[in-house]
């Protein structure tokens, strides 16, 4: 570590948002180390011990800045000089409009920025229980998978129970073991999107009699069993396993991960009743996961039952899907507007602990924490970015804006951020509006992120 005047911050957890945060510090000119267990200690669903490692899908979602709100994210991330975003453009797959990547390339280059940084010491080993008491400005990114330890010390200095919930993973497969002569290569609606080409997903056809066959053994195989402490967590409803889905009605999977719309299945020319569709998972195109397929059935009925997809008869699994407990905070109720611990402010927390859900909206927690953090550090005032921001009203759902009593993890989107003016779409064919507003949202967001960040009187390398 490269030597400074500055006390360093200590960032614990190396996922997404501790590696933001960490070189978010680090750009700041104050020194970081970045705790990280494993592997000194693995978790339930990491298979490496490389930072930034992917754990459920390989997507970062919706890379469309002007008519989804992740892509909004994805654009002011860029603004402020993102790592994770970075990464993710070096190693994208195609994916359509989503922003899909190597996950193993990915994780390999964000370790690889971390350790080569001069400011950046990364330490090995678990921190069990509170961090000690002489770190007097923490970062705490443990993410969903936050050790027992440390988890039951946050309880017992807030006083609140922690809320929970299960998160399950998806299987992938090896792309030559898939029939291509029943499958057939088709983006929806044939959307190519950046760095796609319209053909960019594995799709595999059922007619209604395999679909219903299909059902039967979701319903019927045999599942996870769950720790009596367990059974009451309740899922978060943006990743739900597929035998929950299909536990709420034989037809739930066709409106949702399996829905056939915009594909044409070239032997018949028409439309399958559903369709499972497979993404690239990295960069050769040997690897595809099944989207949408997360699941807690044992492996067993996994390879058997999925193997009655057409196209997957003889599928080879790289990985089988599983699931694991997520865990979050009250925010609304624990944190303050910088997400500083309010019963102990030298802790920040960052990440899907927070009770934001997916990938980019957890770095994002990560880069405010980490500027938050590097702000305290130089003694600089460092307002919150504008709630008209996707930061911004991230930030402020999770820290206020979110009923305590009910708070839930929340992806980003666009009822989070504040209306245009009144009469800014009054010029607009009534039909055409929600298309002009998302526009003008995202436009008001990215000019709105430039300028508070130019404004930041941080260092920057």
């Amino acid at each position: 570590m490269s030597k400074t005047n500055i006390a360093p911050v200590h960032v614990v957890g190396g996922g997404l948002a501790g590696s933001e945060a960490a070189w978010q510090l680090a750009r700041a000119q104050v020194p970081v180390v970045l705790h990280e267990m494993r592997p000194d200690r693995s978790t339930d669903a990491h298979q490496t011990d490389q930072l930034a490692e992917l754990v459920c899908s390989n997507s970062f979602r919706s890379d469309d800045a002007e008519g989804n709100a992740v892509g909004i994210l994805h654009a002011e991330m860029r603004i402020m000089g993102s790592l994770i975003i970075a990464a993710a453009d070096a190693n994208r797959v195609p994916a359509g409009s989503a922003l899909a990547v190597d996950r193993e390339a990915f994780a390999a280059q964000v370790s690889t920025a971390i350790a080569d940084h001069p400011l950046i010491e990364v330490s090995r080993g678990e921190v069990a229980g509170l961090p000690p008491a002489d770190w007097d400005n923490v970062i705490v990114a443990t993410g969903p998978l936050t050790s027992p330890d440390l988890g039951k010390a946050i309880i017992e200095l807030t006083g609140e129970e922690n809320l929970a919930f299960f998160d399950a993973i998806a299987p992938i497969i090896h792309t030559e073991s898939i029939d291509m002569s029943v499958a057939w290569f088709q983006s929806r609606y044939d959307k190519p999107g950046p760095g796609g080409t319209g053909k960019d997903y594995i799709n595999c056809p059922m007619d209604e009699a395999q679909f219903e066959g299909f059902i039967d053994a979701l319903l019927e195989a045999d599942k996870v069993d769950f720790h009596e402490w367990e059974k009451n967590t309740p899922y978060f409803e943006g990743c739900l396993p597929i035998e929950v889905m299909a536990s709420r009605g034989r037809d739930t999977l066709r409106f949702g991960p399996m829905k056939p719309v915009g594909l044409t299945d070239p032997r018949t020319g028409g439309r399958a009743h559903a369709v499972v569709q497979l993404r690239q998972d990295n960069a050769l195109g040997t690897l595809f996961n099944m989207v949408g397929f997360q699941t807690k059935m044992r492996y067993g009925p996994q390879q058997e039952i999925f193997k009655t997809i057409p196209g997957l008869e003889n599928a080879e699994f790289a990985r089988l899907g599983g699931i694991h407990r997520n865990t979050f905070m009250n925010s609304p109720r624990l944190l303050d507007g910088s997400l500083r611990l309010k019963a102990q402010e030298r802790l920040r927390f960052a990440g899907q602990v927070t009770g934001v859900e997916g990938y980019v909206e957890s770095a994002a927690m990560g880069l405010l924490a980490g500027r938050f953090a590097a702000a305290e550090r130089h003694g600089e005032p460092l307002t919150p970015p504008p709630d008209t921001t996707a930061h911004g009203a991230l930030l402020a759902h999770v820290t206020g804006g979110a009923d305590d009593e009910t708070f839930q993890p929340m992806n980003v989107n666009f009822g989070l951020i504040p209306p245009l003016e009144e009469g800014a779409l009054a010029d607009i064919k009534r039909k055409e509006r929600k298309k002009e507003r998302r526009r003008l949202m995202s436009r008001r967001a990215l000019s709105d992120i430039a300028v508070w960040f130019s404004d930041t009187p941080l260092a920057a390398e």
